[in-house]
């Protein structure tokens, strides 16, 4: 099941926006695709990202894949929880596996994002 009330990317990347800050995960099609994560590098704190452009690393079991953001903006805050639990991700996606916030430069770039019922036509079509 897709959340309704997130935006989606291409990449399979999610956000969530509340108060001009997003905040950023993967899937749990990708999570699922990707296999046990073992390991989340992420950018720290203060750190740029630029929408589309890569910020960070998830590595499986299966493969080592890059993470784009979905906006542009100034990292708020990583998921430190991830250093020592990365499998939170693949158990909880949507909620204490999140990657990111980021306070968002522009929100018209959330306009190019999908919407659940373009994002699940996106994942059946693959």
């Amino acid at each position: 099941m897709v959340p309704t009330d997130l935006r989606y990317t291409k990449e399979h990347e999610w956000v969530r926006v509340q108060d001009g800050v997003a905040t950023v995960g993967i899937t749990d099609h990708a999570a699922e695709q990707l296999g046990d994560i073992v390991f989340v590098e992420l950018p720290g704190a203060g750190s740029s990202v630029s929408a589309g452009k890569t910020f960070g690393v998830v590595e499986s079991v299966k493969a080592v894949s890059d993470l784009f953001a979905p906006v542009s903006g100034e990292v708020a805050e990583a998921n430190a929880e991830l250093d020592g639990k990365p499998e939170l991700v693949n158990s909880d996606p949507y909620g204490t596996g999140w990657m990111i916030k980021v306070v968002v430069a522009d929100v018209a770039e959330l306009d190019r994002l999908l919407d659940a019922a373009a994002y699940e036509a996106l994942v059946a079509a693959e």
